[in-house]
């Protein structure tokens, strides 16, 4: 038996008592359960503990097959470290058999090198059977690299393997393959805000729900407290990332659509691209708050008389109104405004009862809150608002309230054609949502997040951003996007005025630039793209010097596109075949039958997904389809992570044509 087979017996014992510890782990939380409702306290303390053990005898029952460890750490003071997606130990007092890769020594797993080996000797890396549930056979390999001994120039064949291993279903954790720029943005300060400006395939997205992971680690009850959000751009993203945190041993995380966050109202009509335009401009917000406060009556005409018993306690119109002008300065959410108003009329009118009869006790002052004329004196000043009230009378009108704010042809564009007979029956569009949510947190202020990650956000309209703002006053963002691949009409062009209207200026922004899933031949490809496309981000670079990029020009475009998702399917992975929306049915049509591995997609809704091999189809049908086309098609190339074929008959975007050469 040779050395490494004598080290891979050792490394799959240690798993099989790792597997034993686990279920000891995961029995013995179950037990816990059972104990802790026998348990004598309080109703509040038993359903609390109640509470946590059930949820953590969820989690662990939840947590996804797969191999235990995937690292480990030889330290220069004895110790060793294998490194995993969790803590598994025989019991809690006990050194652990595995360390979470989130835990401070971790750190040095993907940090270490020759230059700082951080007290390491030796990082030894495994090499586990593709898709593994986790059996101990299925550990297959190790690699180990000496750090003392200058040889960490060498490539990992092990990690470039991990990396490069064909993308099938959702996906995946890359605890594993952490790199070191991509460490130091995941273990970042938890209370600050980062903006990551990743170019395709730099691992942005992971590195944001790691981050999430990370921080629900070290910062477990603060940030569980107040809620953790991940928000994507579209349901099938979200679909594509669902088994990331479950698999890093974080469950019950909210992650939606920021659609899914706002939706007061199911979306019944679509916005022409005029109005969306105008729904979506930051200066809505000044119109909506100018149309909600011109409500109030800054300077009632009459004087305010409360009566009680036989007499009648009265406050002067000018009084009154120093009490509006006063709340109206301090700036609080409408709804509370209205209740501040009605608290200093009664506190004013206590003290002008006590002046002439003596001490009012608190039901005294109960009653006067609820006196007919103090409650229509503020139905007259301050008045009652809801959110679809207030915005249908813009809609209808929206002259007054956006005097000035928006010009004679956005006020012809938003106005209502014809106004329904009360906002109760009226038909909203998606942008009239965000509208009404920008209303909502004017009236009552929202609660905000612990932490919320955003990814795509350069596609957030500056009105979306306020809605996230909203939700995060009180805690922090991790901001993921690239400019370049911004596609919606309003896409963010400049990073520092996109993160004011989230409501982080000054955070600072992170580039990524060294890619890990998009191949070198691909990028480079797409790069051509990026002196058009107006985003002044750095090129993007890759460390894999493997993939393939084919152009092939069809006489007859349906025949090209059989023959390319035949050459795909010879191949190992997953196969995108990409085209303009309104081509999609046709394309279908053409490949229907070629299995499941093969999915057929409107450019509009692969940003954020990646393939294996990616069959673009009439490149310059996604540029024509709409403005910001030429972003779209630098979204749709990038989602190649082995191999890019493009299909056309009309000619290619000059960008593209190889006869160019630019």
């Amino acid at each position: 038996m040779t050395s490494l087979d004598l080290e891979l017996a050792r490394e799959r014992s240690h798993h099989d008592a790792c597997r034993a510890a686990l279920i000891r782990m995961t029995e013995d939380v179950v037990e816990q359960v059972v104990t802790g409702e026998d348990v004598a306290a309080s109703g509040a303390d038993a359903e609390a503990l109640g509470y946590h053990l059930r949820s953590r005898a969820k989690e662990m029952r939840e947590q996804p097959p797969g191999p235990l460890f995937f690292g480990r750490l030889d330290r220069e003071d004895g110790q060793i470290h294998h490194i995993g997606r969790r803590r598994i130990a025989e019991h809690p007092a006990a050194p652990p058999l595995v360390v979470d890769w989130r835990a401070p020594v971790s750190r040095a797993y993907y940090q270490a090198g020759a230059h700082d080996p951080q007290g390491v000797l030796r990082r030894r890396r495994f090499g586990w059977a593709p898709n593994s549930a986790g059996a101990t056979e299925d550990l297959t390999a190790l690699e180990d690299e000496n750090l003392t001994d200058g040889d960490t120039g060498q490539v990992s064949a092990l990690l470039t393997g991990e990396i490069e291993r064909p993308r099938v279903g959702p996906m995946r954790d890359i605890a594993a393959t952490i790199q070191p720029e991509q460490d130091d943005l995941v273990r970042s300060e938890p209370a600050a805000s980062l903006c990551v400006q990743g170019a395709p395939g730099t691992g942005k997205t992971a590195v944001g729900l790691h981050r999430a992971a990370y921080l629900l680690y070290t910062h477990p009850q603060r940030i569980r407290r107040s809620g953790l959000l991940v928000l994507g751009p579209h349901r099938a993203f979200l679909s594509y990332i669902a088994e990331v945190l479950p698999s890093l041993g974080e469950t019950g995380i909210r992650q939606a659509t920021l659609d899914d966050e706002i939706a007061r109202h199911p979306v019944r009509v679509e916005d022409d691209e005029a109005a969306a335009l105008v729904k979506h401009d930051a200066r809505m917000a000044g119109v909506l708050h100018r149309a909600l406060y011109g409500r109030v009556d800054p300077a009632p005409a009459e004087d305010l008389a409360v009566p009680d018993g036989s007499y009648h306690w009265r406050l002067p119109a000018a009084q009154l109104a120093a009490i509006v002008s006063a709340v109206r300065e301090e700036a609080p959410p409408y709804a509370t405004g209205r209740e501040r108003v009605r608290a200093r009329i009664v506190r004013a009118l206590q003290l002008r009862a006590e002046r002439r009869s003596g001490p009012m006790g608190a039901a005294w002052a109960r009653r006067v809150e609820r006196a007919r004329a103090v409650t229509a004196f503020l139905d007259r000043c301050w008045p009652k608002a809801t959110p679809e009230e207030v915005l249908a009378g813009v809609l209808t009108d929206p002259a007054g309230a956006a005097d000035l704010l928006l010009t004679a042809d956005e006020l012809a564009a938003i106005r209502w054609a014809r106004p329904p007979r009360s906002y109760r029956s009226a038909r909203w569009t998606a942008a009239d949502l965000v509208l009404l949510d920008e209303l909502a947190g004017l009236i009552e202020r929202p609660e905000s997040y612990g932490h919320v990650v955003v990814d795509e956000a350069q596609d957030l309209s500056p009105m979306q951003c306020r809605a996230i703002a909203r939700r995060t006053e009180f805690g922090s963002l991790t901001v993921l996007g690239d400019l370049a691949q911004g596609t919606t009409p309003w896409a963010a062009r400049d990073w520092d005025e996109q993160l004011e209207h989230l409501g982080k200026p000054g955070t600072p922004v992170v580039p990524l630039t060294l890619g890990y899933r998009v191949p070198a031949a691909i990028v480079d490809l797409a790069n051509r793209l990026l002196p058009r496309l107006g985003a002044g981000v750095p090129a993007g670079r890759s460390v894999r010097r493997d993939g393939e990029v084919t152009v092939h020009r069809a006489t007859e475009l349906a025949a090209g596109v059989r023959e390319a998702v035949r050459a795909a399917l010879a191949a190992e992975g997953s196969v995108g075949v990409v085209t303009a929306d309104h081509l999609v049915d046709a394309v279908a049509e053409e490949v229907k039958g070629c299995g499941e591995r093969v999915s057929v997609l409107p450019a509009t809704v692969v940003k954020g997904l990646e393939f294996d091999h990616v069959v673009v189809v009439e490149p310059a049908a996604i540029v024509a389809a709409e403005a910001r086309g030429l972003n779209r098609l630098y979204v749709v190339l990038t989602r190649a992570v082995s191999r890019l074929a493009l299909v056309h008959e009309a000619e290619l975007p000059e960008c593209l044509d190889p006869r160019t050469g630019r």
